[in-house]
């Protein structure tokens, strides 16, 4: 097997950083932004380079842990998983786009300094060149890439060296003319200019000596450019007339002019042409590698992943992302490409930052980076934090922009890639495990203790019952509440049309009353638990069961399933009705008879299993002698949420006072053979249904726990069980 020969070194990596930021954005966005913070703007670059500084530790140990080929995408969609992978994927793409637009944009006015020229087709003229330049497959050899940056640092060192003596205190006087929003909203401005400090990581896998050369090349990087930029922009604003510079399309030729004369400005021309011809090129390249990445991952169709056969260029790849920057030239104003491309920049490296807690929190195989970034997580959640912030404060295009992108993203995910993907992120797995460690904990404590000395079970019967059917009930009821010495509560509730004087109708015994005291009475002698019964008559039998109930302080209601008519579908179920307002937990039963049942079923319904309902399975078994079986779809999953699940239901299995049973559906087939099938109901019978996985429909009876209201799950948790279980 061949590998790369580790041959670059920490000057290489110093200059591969180094490179990757300087590039057009200096010669185009100090002018914008010192427009919004005035002053400041100077601040603003600073404050740009500090914000980025916990991605760049965040990536250099990801890079030192996996030292492959790669970037960003890569290590957001193995530590994040491929959603969030796929809103890295997409957000690095459109950001290196909008680079690109706006170096072409924003560098052309500098050649309409030497010949009059149009600025929009030029601009529009260059990007078609670049783009069949990369179609062509033509190569950029990184001798002339060192060459480029060796110009542009030269004069830009020059420009700065050659002015610093004749900046004008003067200018700096009323710094903080935009304020704080101004400068935060300048900060965000700015921060695509460091965008390229993390591009080593790329070719990590060349790097010797990784665990040093990589953190030390991208963090020296990283200060050096910081502190030019910050040079650059003192000098410029030091040097000029207020204002002069804020409308400038060519701010640093209008600077360098008042300091350096004409051949000053010729440097600073030739300087942001290269500028422009290298970012924009760049930008095409390294975006378009991410559709095709991503069609590899099957994240995006397989087209993108075409190479030609002549040229060995993705080119349905290229030519998308040449598309997005013909029309961002075409139609979008320059500050908004600025902002929009710094936004989904910032959005990147917020992602970067949380997905190394996903690799430090998650139990990743083979993650030990040689180089550990300090100060975790802390420095971590200040680079999140600070991201936030600074899309908070760009303005409506940007944030826009950014919340677009993300759920432009997750939506196309979900469409078309998760039936396609089976990998995840380490992410998704420690909020498995911490999720299941919280139930598991609930769980325990419905198992284990009492809460209620001698509790109540209310069995609410709404029509007439035969024997067997009552019998299945209270038998249930009763299994429920043994182990805990309480009792069983039977009750009979006839409703009566709202003109029948209430009092009438519970003098009058019917033939259905009579029957309901006899057959009672007979099956209370069968129990060894005490069981009292009785009549209600209202007008409304869903408000006097759920009176009722909170009247006695039961724990829970044992009802009967009830088929949905029509005049309940349209008009509410009452069963529906009892179950949003009890005070307790309620049992909805399928009854098909209930008789010692031994194989109690426990199906899962997407997420881990609710503590009620193993509470009441646990109760059934162990007062029949039976076993539980837990019934969770495996099947197709990746191997570490197989994994995480089955140490979930290993520990639950031990906090059971019954045998318990797993069932693979790969080794044990479909056949479960349940006595009794319990599961966890949704909120609605109407809007709901089974779980998104359901065992092979039988004929015994069926239990749906609904877990009271102060027990039940919140939205946002019940999304994410069924996303990560």
């Amino acid at each position: 097997m061949k590998t790369l020969e580790r041959d670059l070194g920490l000057g290489a990596v110093f200059a591969i950083s180094v490179g990757a930021m300087i590039g057009s954005g200096i010669f185009i966005l100090p002018a914008l932004a010192l427009g919004i913070a005035g002053p400041a703007v100077i601040l603003a670059y600073l404050l740009a380079g500090v914000c980025v500084v916990p991605a760049a530790l965040s990536k250099s140990e990801m890079a030192t842990a996996m030292p492959e080929a790669g970037g960003t995408y890569l290590y957001i969609e193995r530590g994040m998983g491929p959603v969030l992978g796929t809103i890295a994927g997409v957000g690095t793409w459109f950001s290196l786009s909008f680079k690109s637009a706006l170096a072409l944009v924003g560098g052309v006015p500098y050649l309409v300094l030497l010949f009059d020229l149009p600025v929009k087709p030029v601009a529009l003229a260059l990007a078609v060149f670049l783009i069949l330049v990369n179609l062509l497959g033509a190569k950029q050899t990184g001798r002339l890439q060192v060459v480029i940056v060796s110009v542009m640092l030269a004069a830009l060192g020059w420009f700065v060296a050659g002015s610093a003596t004749k900046t004008r205190p003067a200018n700096y006087q009323d710094f903080f003319a935009g304020g704080v929003e101004g400068l935060l909203a300048a900060t965000g401005l700015v921060f695509v200019s460091y965008a390229g400090v993390t591009k080593v990581a790329s070719v990590a896998e060349e790097v010797e000596d990784p665990g040093k050369n990589i953190p030390i090349g991208i963090l020296g990087s990283l200060a050096f450019t910081t502190l030019l930029y910050v040079g650059i922009v003192a000098v410029m604003v030091g040097v000029t007339e207020a204002g002069s510079v804020a409308g400038s399309e060519t701010p640093m030729a209008v600077a360098a002019e008042v300091t350096l004369g004409q051949w000053g400005v010729y440097a600073v021309i030739g300087a942001a042409l290269l500028a422009l011809v290298s970012t924009a090129n760049a930008g095409i390249l390294s975006s378009s590698r991410y559709p095709f990445a991503m069609s590899r991952d099957q994240l995006a169709p397989p087209t993108f992943a075409e190479v030609h056969e002549r040229f060995g260029t993705p080119t349905t790849a290229i030519t998308l992302t040449g598309a997005v920057v013909l029309v961002l030239i075409a139609f979008v104003p320059i500050l908004e490409i600025a902002k929009l491309a710094s936004a989904f920049q910032i959005l990147v490296f917020v992602l970067v930052n949380l997905a190394l807690v996903a690799f430090r929190e998650g139990s990743t195989d083979g993650y030990d980076p040689e180089f550990e970034s300090p100060l975790y997580p802390w420095m971590q959640a200040f680079g999140v934090v600070s991201g936030v912030v600074l899309l908070t404060q760009m303005g409506l295009v940007a944030l826009v922009g950014a919340l677009g992108i993300t759920v432009g993203s997750v939506a196309w995910y979900f469409v078309y890639a998760r039936s396609r993907v089976r990998r995840e992120g380490a992410a998704t797995d420690v909020i498995r495990q911490r999720l299941g460690r919280d139930v598991l904990d609930e769980t325990e404590a419905f198992v284990d203790e009492d809460f209620v000395d001698a509790p109540e079970v209310l069995v609410a019967l709404t029509r007439d019952a035969d024997a067997d059917r009552e019998r299945a009930l209270l038998s249930m009821a009763a299994d429920v509440v043994r182990g805990r010495d309480g009792r069983v509560v039977v009750v009979r509730f006839d409703e009566v049309p709202d003109q029948a004087p209430l009092e009438h109708a519970a003098e009058v015994q019917s033939p259905g009353d009579v029957r309901f005291e006899q057959q009672t009475s007979a099956l209370a002698d069968e129990f060894d638990v005490p069981v009292e019964y009785g009549e209600i008559v209202s007008h409304d039998t869903k408000h006097a069961i759920v009176n009722y109930a909170d009247h006695r302080g039961v724990e829970a209601i044992v009802a009967e399933h009830e088929r949905l008519r029509l005049r309940s579908r349209l008009l509410g179920d009452p069963i529906d009705w009892v179950v949003r307002h009890a005070g307790c937990d309620v049992l909805l039963v399928e009854n098909r008879g209930y008789d010692a049942p031994q194989n109690v079923v426990l199906e899962g319904d997407g997420g881990p299993f609710d503590p009620a309902a193993v509470a009441v399975a646990d109760a059934i078994a162990s007062h029949t002698g039976g076993h539980v079986t837990l019934w969770f779809q495996l099947d197709g999953q990746p191997d570490k949420r197989q994994q995480t699940i089955q140490s979930y239901q290993d520990e639950l299995a031990a906090m059971l006072s019954v045998p318990v049973h797993t069932h693979d559906p790969r080794a044990d087939g479909d056949a479960l053979d349940p006595d009794v099938l319990i599961r966890t109901g949704v909120q609605t019978r109407i809007h709901g249904g089974r779980g998104r996985h359901s065992p092979t429909a039988t004929d015994c009876t069926e239990i749906t726990v609904y877990p009271r209201d102060s027990r039940r799950p919140g939205f946002l948790r019940r999304v994410v069980e069924r996303v990560v279980f």
